[in-house]
């Protein structure tokens, strides 16, 4: 079982990589115009829901590991509370990418929205380079 767990492990983390590239993708996003930000939004916005679900399952193979290891404690809430900010604020940056495809469509500028989700996605991208790092140097 704990092969298959680690196994599982692994596929979220690597569906999860769509975080290190979505800051890239985003800030590609002003140099198109109208209607391929809107493609572009659209699609960034299924990846991150599909994203979301390799959370859920970072989530339930990551705490079957954890209760069957010998971690630290400060270790166990420093990679809880990233994980958590991680679902936290790209379950936030889901409403300026649906924004973005609705000022297209209203043909209003989206240019504040790209920024806030670049913002968030960078944030993301921080949280997930730290627990990838606690994941392969736990203390």
């Amino acid at each position: 079982m704990s092969n298959v767990m680690w196994f599982l492990h692994l596929l979220g983390a690597v569906g999860m990589g769509f975080y290190i590239v979505l800051p890239v993708l985003l800030g590609k996003a002003p140099k198109l115009a109208g209607g391929g930000q809107e493609g572009l939004a659209e699609g960034l916005s299924s990846a991150n829901r599909i994203a979301q679900y390799f959370l859920v399952v970072q989530l339930l193979t990551g705490g079957y590991i954890m209760s069957q290891g010998n971690y630290s404690p400060l270790w166990m809430v420093l990679v809880t509370v990233l994980f958590l900010g991680i679902a936290a604020v790209s379950g936030m940056m889901s409403k300026p990418l649906k924004q973005i495809v609705g000022s297209i469509r209203e043909n209003r500028s989206a240019t504040a929205y790209i920024a806030k989700a670049r913002a968030m996605s960078f944030a993301v991208l921080i949280m997930y380079l730290v627990i990838i790092y606690l994941m392969k140097f736990p203390f």
